[in-house]
């Protein structure tokens, strides 16, 4: 598969870039996408949810009224679920949401995500760039040339390039990572992936 080469400009470099079909062009897996992006959003959770018991609470133990002859339910002490400022019967608890997934199985997830990205169109690659100073408004005129405003853009640098991170974390629906930390969640939330034209050699060697 071959894509022309733009510049930030918007103008097209008159040049095309191969991309490994063993990256961008297999079968995709839907089942492995499913589990990586519920790895991912599994390990967001911080799951420091927490309710108190019965035996938690402060309360008198007393049996708040006699057992028979009331007309009413029986009912044991304050500290009672269906009393309001009671106990929670089988609340939440602290709890680690993270689970093991096979490395193979991450893999062939990015793979796919990289895969239906291609074969839909939404991979644009950009000749490789740097800003001289942070400045957001850089970045605006960038993805308004690139004919990209106001759509969810993942752009892939392939090394760490502060000033073109900082220009863009303050626009919203726009993320800026490196070719080797890329995920199968933010490839695919992306309406367009811009990859700088040196992560391609990184994404192909990360998956070779």
């Amino acid at each position: 598969m071959e894509l022309a080469v733009y510049k930030i400009s918007g103008e097209e470099a008159g040049r095309k870039i191969s991309l490994n079909d063993s990256v961008f062009a297999i079968e995709p897996n839907d089942h492995a996408i499913y589990l990586d992006v519920k790895l991912i959003q599994a390990n967001k959770r911080q799951g420091t949810h927490s309710a108190k018991e019965r035996s938690q609470l402060s309360g008198s133990r007393r049996k708040i009224k006699r057992q028979k002859g009331t007309g009413t339910a029986r009912m044991g002490d304050i500290k009672s679920p269906i009393l309001r400022g009671g106990a929670r019967a089988f609340g939440p608890r602290p709890r680690n949401y993270s689970f093991k997934l096979n490395k193979k199985t991450r893999k062939l997830a990015r793979l796919s995500a990289l895969s239906y990205k291609a074969k839909d169109k939404e991979i644009l690659i950009v000749e490789d760039f740097n800003f001289e100073t942070p400045k957001t408004k850089q970045y605006i005129e960038m993805l308004s040339k690139l004919e990209l405003t106001g759509k969810r853009t993942l752009l892939v640098l392939p090394d760490i390039k502060e000033n073109v991170y900082k220009s863009s974390r303050n626009i919203q629906r726009t993320k800026v990572t490196l070719a080797a930390n890329i995920n199968t969640y933010d490839i695919l939330n992306a309406n367009k992936l811009i990859i700088a034209e040196g992560s391609i050699s990184e994404i192909e060697k990360l998956f070779s």
